[in-house]
């Protein structure tokens, strides 16, 4: 196992709808990037804090004219962080996991790779993997993000 790339982190609410991008070098005997992730916590607990963010996402997006919706804020519940993982090669755009899953274990190989990821030659160089953070609810939230070369092209 060659260890290619190792992060921990906290994220902090305010960097909601950002993008962190985490760069690392593939060698010419690479036949597997393997990648994982994890982040948490995935819920915010708290129904206060969620019930404030609800009602202030709800004056920003409702045009007045549905007051339903604010009556019934709970529907809401419980609000989730999400971050997703993209790829890129030297050449540009690998794939891309929008899941709602707080861990993911993925891949890529020649013949195959994890959905959302394309398999091909794994090309030396360069290469990416952006977190995009589509919501971070919970005052923080820690992640890790591991990727290491794999030798079993499976």
């Amino acid at each position: 196992m060659n260890l290619l790339l190792e992060v921990e982190e906290k994220l902090a609410i305010a960097q909601t709808q950002t993008h962190i991008t985490y760069s690392f070098a593939v060698s010419d005997s690479c036949r597997k990037v393997n990648i994982d992730f994890n982040y948490s916590p995935k819920t915010l607990d708290n129904e206060a804090l969620s019930k404030g963010i609800i009602e202030q996402s709800l004056r920003k997006y409702n045009d007045g004219n549905d007051p339903i919706m604010e009556d019934s804020w709970t529907r809401f519940l419980p609000l989730k962080n999400l971050i997703t993982v993209s790829v890129d090669d030297p050449n540009g755009f690998r794939g891309a996991c929008h899941r709602h899953d707080s861990e993911q274990h993925l891949f890529l190989a020649a013949g195959s790779a994890s959905p959302g990821l394309m398999p091909g030659l794994l090309i030396q160089g360069n290469w990416s993997i952006t977190l995009s953070l589509h919501a971070i609810v919970t005052e923080v939230c820690s992640f890790k993000l591991r990727v290491w070369e794999g030798e079993d092209a499976s």
